[in-house]
């Protein structure tokens, strides 16, 4: 009996096919753009001669998240509930309260008056251990004072119920009274958690 040969499979154009099929899946799918906390850098200070050890220790708002993922305000323990609060009377501060920030009478453009504007800082600490979890939702928070801050001046001084509703120049102006001045530290070992 003689043996049958058989026939051979011309993979030429496998290979051609295979390069098809990946353009296409290159062309056709859709990249997650990269998500993360939207922060600009503070522009570099005009006035160089203050320094980090002459701000007044009552213009910082301490925010501390140890590895257990509790918070800490200005050495207190705070629930993440209350923290938004407290922020915003911070961030509002009242120049006859000497446990707040100082304030600084400033003029904006597109404000008759001058204003009082506080300068404080909110210092945001955490330790290694601490979940992104817990640091995101301390972050939302303090994000959300500016942001309801910004609201109730959009109503005083420009009559509109909020900020996005505001044209440009408006909007430069409320960020002049309400920056958003939220320093991020590098995380700590408190805990003790590498």
């Amino acid at each position: 009996m003689a043996k049958r040969e058989i026939s051979e499979i011309n993979a030429g154009s496998m290979a051609d096919i295979a390069f098809l099929l990946l353009i296409f899946f290159l062309v056709t799918t859709t990249m997650d753009v990269d998500t993360g906390i939207a922060r600009q850098l503070p522009p570099i200070p005009e006035d160089k001669a203050k320094t980090e050890a002459e701000i007044n220790r009552r213009n910082i708002f301490i925010v501390l998240i140890n590895a257990q993922d509790r918070l800490l305000v200005n050495g207190k323990p705070m629930n993440v509930e209350e923290l938004k609060d407290k922020a915003k009377e911070f961030i509002k501060s009242d120049p006859n309260n000497p446990e707040l920030p100082t304030m600084v009478e400033t003029k904006i453009d597109g404000i008759p008056n001058p204003v009082l504007v506080s300068e404080g800082v909110i210092s945001l600490q955490n330790d290694r251990g601490t979940t992104y979890k817990k640091y995101m939702e301390v972050q939302n928070e303090l994000v959300k004072a500016y942001n309801e801050l910004r609201d109730e001046a959009a109503l005083q001084y420009f009559g509109k119920r909020r900020f996005d509703d505001l044209t440009e120049a408006e909007q430069e102006a409320v960020k002049k009274i309400y920056p958003q001045r939220i320093s991020e530290a590098e995380p700590k070992n408190i805990g003790g958690k590498k």
